[in-house]
């Protein structure tokens, strides 16, 4: 395997399958299945999950909700996402452990770094819950500091389109997919690929980003395997 460590990030959407809200139980075992069959061949995983198929935080600001409290109940819906996941993957035979960025001690563990490594070196699945527990900081920069917290080789983001784009691939059929790319000219070029407080990060920490389509069998084991599946942003 070509990653030995590696932070899969998840979008809430992803768990929709075909749904227009909520969490699809086929999608959810299909993703158990991907990550158990990298699991086995001795990958640690981290998992940094969304919570938009609950609910967003700006979207309630955006409707007149105070915003550190719509933030708070999209944390809490990354944590009933992150459950959900979990069952998944134990249903599977895959050992895991919740740990969560604000503390819920009934269902998860409270996140500890050192506790997240240990968990990792033993081949637990850990699914990190509950955001960076601040508002206005989304999941995608929860992803990142997790992946640079644990020292992961990489953060793997799935998505449901099979890479970078020069433009909405679904929008635009002129648009054109990049197999690599620099932090610098994913900048240049005004791409989206994820905030800016959370791709900065990842640039500042030198952390290379893969999207990837999560949603074909197979390209979960592929990407981990050092194949050119999706596109890579690195220095």
């Amino acid at each position: 395997m070509k990653y030995k460590r590696i932070l899969l990030k998840l979008s809430g959407e992803a768990l929709m399958g075909n749904r227009q809200y909520g969490i699809d139980p086929e999608r959810l075992s299909e993703y158990a299945l991907d990550i158990k069959e990298i699991t086995e061949l001795g990958v640690e995983v981290a998992i940094v999950i969304g919570g938009g198929n609950i609910f967003r935080g700006v979207a309630g600001a955006m409707h007149g909700m105070d915003r550190v409290q719509g933030d708070h109940m999209g944390m809490l819906a990354t944590v009933i996402n992150g459950l959900a996941l979990q069952n998944a993957l134990e249903d599977k035979g895959i050992k895991t452990r919740l740990q969560t960025a604000i503390k819920i001690n009934e269902v998860a563990e409270p996140f500890i770094r050192r506790k997240a490594m240990s968990h990792l070196n033993k081949g637990r699945v850990v699914i990190f819950g509950g955001g960076t527990g601040n508002p206005y900081f989304t999941t995608d920069s929860a992803a990142v500091l997790r992946a640079i917290e644990i020292e992961a080789d990489v953060i793997l983001k799935g998505t449901r389109v099979d890479g970078i784009y020069s433009a909405d691939p679904e929008k635009d059929s002129t648009a054109v997919k990049f197999d690599q790319i620099s932090f610098k000219d994913v900048l240049l070029k005004g791409l989206k690929v994820m905030d800016t407080t959370a791709f900065t990060l990842s640039q500042e920490n030198e952390l290379p980003i893969i999207v990837f389509d999560m949603n074909k069998k197979g390209n979960l084991l592929k990407v981990v395997s050092g194949e050119n599946i999706g596109t890579e942003v690195n220095v």
